[in-house]
C-alpha cells in the first residue's frame, strides 16, 4: 500500500430469525496506513483537525489523543505478534467533525507484505468497545477470504444475547474490498453483514464525490440503527437488556477456525 486509500460502496445486513430483516445502505471508507498517516492531508481532508472530512487520533486505539500505531503495536507485542510492516486502519472517517464507527479493521503486515493479524474494534451506541485480535498462534499469514472465528464478548445490539461467535471473511483485489461478517448462537446462523467498497484515487475531487454524493454519512449511521430497532420491535423480536459494561480494552487473541 503506497498510501490511503478511498473506497465507495455499502454496508448490508440480513437478520435471518425470528423476523427476517434485511437492509443495505450507501457508505464509503479509507484505508489509512498508520506509518504514512502524512500523506492523508489535503484540502478537503484533514488530520486532527476539522475538515469536511478528517481522522483523529482520540477516535481510535487508546482514544487519549495519542498516535494509535503506539497501541496497535502494544496490543501485536502483547500478544506475540510480529508485524514489522505497514499497518492499515480500514475505518469511516470523520463527517464535518463526526464520526461514529459500529467496526474498524486493523490490517497488520510483516515486511514482506503479509496480513498476520486483523483486529476487529468493535463499537457499540452504549459508549462501549471491545477488539477481537484475529491471528494464528504459529505467526503464519492469513490467507484472503480465511474464516477466522471470535467468541462474542460485548453487548451490541439489544435484539442480540451476548452468546455464540463471529466468523470474519476479508477479500482484497487491486480495485475492491469485502468484509463479511457473519454471527450465530445456539440455534445457528442469526446474522450476516458485509461492508464493500471499489476503490477510487485518493485526490481532492473523489473526496469531494464522496462528501456531496453521501451526505451527512456518519449521523445517518445512527439513524438507520435507530430506525432498524424500531422496525424490530414491530416485529416483535425479542429485547435483550444491556449486561453492566466492561472496562477491559485489551484484545482477545481470538484464532482462526
Amino acid at each position: 500500500m503506497s498510501g490511503p486509500e478511498l473506497y465507495l460502496g455499502k454496508v448490508m445486513h440480513h437478520r435471518l430469525r425470528p423476523a427476517v430483516n434485511r437492509f443495505t445502505y450507501p457508505v464509503y471508507f479509507c484505508r489509512l496506513p498508520l506509518r504514512q498517516l502524512g500523506a492523508v492531508a489535503n484540502r478537503v481532508f484533514s488530520l486532527n483537525r476539522f475538515n469536511l472530512l478528517s481522522f483523529h487520533f482520540a477516535d481510535h486505539g487508546a482514544r487519549d489523543g495519542s498516535h494509535p500505531l503506539a497501541w496497535i503495536e502494544a496490543q501485536l507485542a502483547a500478544a506475540g505478534i510480529l508485524a514489522d510492516g505497514e499497518i492499515v486502519l480500514h475505518c469511516f472517517p470523520r463527517v464535518l467533525g463526526y464520526v461514529f464507527n459500529p467496526v474498524s479493521f486493523w490490517f497488520c503486515h510483516n515486511r514482506a507484505g503479509e496480513t498476520v493479524a486483523i483486529l476487529a474494534e468493535v463499537n457499540n451506541t452504549f459508549g462501549e468497545r471491545h477488539a477481537y485480535l484475529l491471528h494464528h498462534p504459529d505467526g503464519r499469514p492469513l490467507r484472503d477470504g480465511e474464516v477466522l472465528t471470535a467468541a462474542k464478548r460485548l453487548h451490541v445490539s439489544p435484539f442480540c444475547a451476548v452468546e455464540g461467535g463471529y466468523r470474519f471473511r476479508f477479500f482484497s483485489k487491486a480495485q475492491s474490498a469485502l468484509v463479511r461478517i457473519d454471527y450465530a448462537d445456539a440455534d445457528g446462523d442469526l446474522i450476516y453483514t458485509s461492508v464493500s467498497g471499489q476503490l477510487a484515487p485518493w485526490t481532492v475531487p473523489a473526496l469531494l464525490k464522496a462528501f456531496f454524493g453521501y451526505p451527512w454519512m456518519t449521523l445517518g449511521v445512527i439513524a438507520r440503527i435507530h430506525w432498524q430497532a424500531i422496525k424490530l420491535i414491530a416485529k416483535r423480536v425479542p429485547f435483550f437488556g444491556k449486561r453492566p459494561p466492561s472496562r477491559n480494552l485489551n484484545p482477545l487473541q481470538e484464532n482462526p477456525s
